[in-house]
């Protein structure tokens, strides 16, 4: 499962040199963001880090005669941090798979999970894993219950960066049903009285910890703690406090990752095999962006008229629409579109929440385009058109808007362009495009350079064409102004 976890005691720290192992510190990477029960703020003191990895990763620390110390990292960049040296060890919910085995030294498993299928309690048309043909299945990107999804012949799966926004998604009815990882269910679903599991959990697989390749040295070591702690039962103790001991955990004597994670990983193969997805990725891209960017063209129009207009009620509210939407994230417009209008009853689809927070938010910038535009247009024009009759809206439609074209053209295209990159954020709102179907595969296979150089050259096949129609439009107009 690619769970994020691990943390400390303390606050999340940057990168400290590598001289501090021999000081005495063991640094642990891990994303502070990844939830419960694995790694979260301390509801009491937020400042702290609890969860039973954080437990974990200081029981390691003393065995090893250690001080453990956390260093904040993205999940997906957990396996190069350990190759930069950012820190010692990887203690994040990393499953063991054949592909990092290859990138990394592994631990032994230090914990058995298996996947967990959770549905809304009053749906009766689920009660296992054999029912979800034709369903919408939430999971997390990149993990064991992603690749179990993908393999199911008729399910849709779909992608979120966190793990409580698929439960939530599921009582909103966005989805018919959860895969994840089963410490997740046991904090999230199962207490939740509109949630229920639908069948046993299935598919085992193990967590381990991850150290630099061929630092065999700190391998030993860590794999010495680990079953120090195992076999004293303080590992045990850990787990039964967070209410996470089962019989499971008692095969992790075996020390053998289970055949199902291996088989899986096992199917790794040629480059060309991750093309169908990384263009599948780039169409939802296209797709996203030419209807944002159409949105954002028609409402920039219109707030721009708005605010050139000398309406005393409407040119104010077109000014501070277009402050608010440039002076705040477009990650966090996103949130409140997807998130946040829910809970006044506004209930919006993935794809229909991207398009509007994009299309809005660059309407505000497609605004101050066109007013520029209109703007860089001789005052005299204007007047002459007043003086022979023309209505202002003549006159925007005859003269000014088909000048100003002109001269917005390429700050226009240069934005859709930008747009293109932009669509990356709309992963967070559980739509997989390019940068994220990217994100994925690199994180499962450890492909980061070769999978990145391809996705690099799918986005400029993309943009390339827009920058050469767009040359070719300007200079059209600027022939037909000369004639």
């Amino acid at each position: 499962m690619l769970l994020l976890a691990v943390g400390g005691s303390v606050v999340s720290l940057p990168p400290v040199s590598a001289a501090e192992v021999e000081a005495g510190l063991l640094r642990w990477g891990s994303d502070a963001e990844g939830g419960a029960p694995y790694v979260f703020p301390d509801p009491e003191r937020p400042g702290r880090l609890i969860g039973f990895e954080v437990d974990l990763a200081e029981a390691l620390a003393r065995e090893m005669g250690l001080s453990a110390r956390q260093v904040q990292v993205d999940w997906s960049s957990l396996i190069p941090g350990l190759d930069r040296g950012d820190y010692d060890i990887a203690l994040n919910g990393i499953e063991w798979t054949a592909g990092r085995n290859r990138a990394s030294e592994l631990s032994f498993p230090y914990f058995i999970f298996a996947q967990q299928l959770v549905v809304r309690a009053d749906d009766a048309s689920i009660q296992s894993f054999a029912d979800v043909q034709g369903k919408r299945v939430a999971t997390l990107g990149a993990t064991a219950a992603h690749q179990i999804l993908r393999e199911t012949p008729g399910v849709d799966p779909v992608i979120y960066q966190g793990q409580v926004e698929p439960y939530r998604d599921l009582k909103l009815g966005r989805v018919d049903a959860v895969l994840l990882d089963t410490p997740i269910a046991e904090f999230y679903a199962k207490p939740d009285p509109a949630l229920r599991y639908a069948g046993p959990s299935f598919a085992a697989g193990t967590y381990v910890i991850a150290v630099k390749k061929s630092n065999t040295g700190l391998l030993t070591r860590v794999n010495r703690g680990l079953d120090a702690l195992l076999r004293s039962g303080k590992l045990q103790e850990i787990y039964m406090r967070w209410g996470l001991w089962n019989e499971s955990q008692a095969r992790l004597m075996d020390r053998a990752p289970p055949q199902a994670a291996v088989a899986r990983a096992a199917n790794d193969s040629g480059l060309l095999r991750y093309l169908p997805l990384l263009m599948k990725g780039a169409g939802m891209t296209v797709a996203l962006s030419v209807i944002a960017m159409a949105l954002a063209i028609v409402a920039g129009l219109a707030l721009c008229l708005l605010r050139l207009g000398g309406n005393p009620v409407l040119k104010p509210l077109a000014v501070g629409y277009i402050e608010v939407m440039r002076g705040t994230p477009l990650l966090l417009q996103l949130y409140v579109i997807y998130y946040g209008l829910p809970n006044i009853g506004i209930n919006l689809d993935a794809f229909s929440a991207a398009v509007l927070g994009l299309g809005l938010n660059y309407a505000a910038y497609e605004a101050e385009i066109y007013r520029a535009g209109i703007n860089s247009i001789p005052r005299g024009q204007t007047e002459a058109a007043l003086s022979l009759g023309m209505t202002p809206a003549m006159i925007y439609r005859r003269v000014l808007i088909p000048q100003a074209v002109r001269v917005t053209l390429p700050p226009v295209t240069n934005d859709f362009i930008s747009l293109f990159k932009d669509s990356s954020l709309v992963s967070i709102i559980a739509l997989v495009e390019l940068t994220k179907t990217y994100n994925m595969l690199a994180v499962s296979s450890m492909r980061f350079l070769e999978l990145g150089v391809l996705t690099g050259i799918l986005y400029l096949c993309m943009s390339f064409p827009l920058s050469i129609l767009s040359t070719r439009l300007e200079r059209r107009l600027h022939l037909a102004a000369a004639r």
